[in-house]
């Protein structure tokens, strides 16, 4: 039987082909030759309580000039037209993002497979989420409370503050032991005390890449990508310059992603990056992790092709 794979993403017009996560997982699905629908979030709704959308039926291409087709638009009831949709939207996680969650969960209840599952897309803030596994991760503190914050800084002299919405390594700030613009920096990201933010100490191991473990039904994939900054930079994330530099994994993070494995899975997790600094997780990225385009070229493999099977083997229970 053809599964039939919906994807809800932002417009495909607008990804970057050649190092597209999204595309890579819809070229994996085709592969199997499974049919493809496509979607935006604005695509999604109910009607009468039941979940619908408007589908386009789509043919990729893994080329950097001409990567899409578009086929005929269907007004369709999501669970009479799709045996799987895979939730692709990007951030910011806000009221729109939890709307698209509502409306894949009525889907999901009518016998829709959700990947991610939508009510873990809402609880898992990807940054808080790595809180639940403290002997991971580095000294931190989540809070809007600007003295505590201070105090906190003041203990470990070298912070990172950063909002807990963000993504792409924006609104990161490094504040060292004798910066003067703490005050001025909490003030902004907690708009004076009325936003939760979160406080890590600095990991000095950053300038060896903030690494992306990709996560597909638990485990880890067999190498990471090293996100380098870029000079005088403190983010790793490419989408701040960054350089990616794929890497074994080390034992101590293959540690990690045993450690939080079995709580993906727990929750319908099941394709998750786990960002890592040093020996510390620092954030575990659920609504749209990227990097399989990197990983796959340098090492031959097929990481939207081992979801794909996953996928498979969900349906089939």
């Amino acid at each position: 039987m053809t599964i039939r794979f919906g994807m809800v993403m932002d417009p495909i017009a607008n990804i970057k082909p050649y190092k597209d996560s999204s595309l890579a997982m819809l070229l994996a699905a085709q592969k199997r030759g499974w049919s493809l629908h496509y979607m935006e979030p604005a695509d999604l709704y109910i009607e009468q309580g039941v979940a619908k959308a408007r589908t386009t039926d789509l043919i990729v291409h893994d080329s950097r000039e001409h990567w899409f087709d578009f086929g005929a638009k269907h007004d369709v009831v999501l669970s009479e037209a799709v045996d799987v949709i895979v939730m692709r939207r990007d951030p910011p996680f806000d009221s729109e993002y939890v709307y698209n969650t509502y409306i894949l969960e009525a889907a999901e209840r009518d016998g829709v497979l959700i990947c991610n599952k939508p009510q873990s897309l809402r609880d898992c803030n990807e940054k808080v989420f790595a809180t639940q596994f403290p002997d991971c991760g580095p000294p931190l503190l989540v809070s809007g409370d600007m003295a505590r914050l201070k105090d906190f800084h003041k203990t470990h002299g070298d912070v990172i503050f950063k909002p807990l919405d963000g993504m792409g390594g924006s609104s990161i700030f490094r504040c060292k032991a004798d910066d003067s613009n703490v005050s001025v920096i909490l003030e902004t990201l907690t708009n004076f005390g009325s936003r939760t933010i979160m406080a890590q100490r600095y990991i000095p191991e950053i300038v060896h890449g903030d690494k992306r473990i990709l996560m597909v039904n638990g485990k880890p994939v067999s190498h990471a990508l090293a996100r380098i900054p870029s000079q005088g930079e403190t983010r790793g994330n490419l989408a701040a310059g960054g350089s990616g530099v794929p890497m074994p994994l080390t034992d101590r993070e293959r540690w990690i992603a045993e450690r939080v494995g079995p709580s993906l899975v727990e929750r319908g997790l099941y394709f998750v990056g786990l960002d890592v600094i040093g020996d510390y997780l620092t954030e575990i990225n659920v609504t749209s992790p990227t990097c399989i385009r990197e990983l796959d070229a340098a090492h031959n493999l097929d990481i939207g092709g081992q979801f794909m099977t996953v996928i498979e083997q969900l349906l089939a229970k």
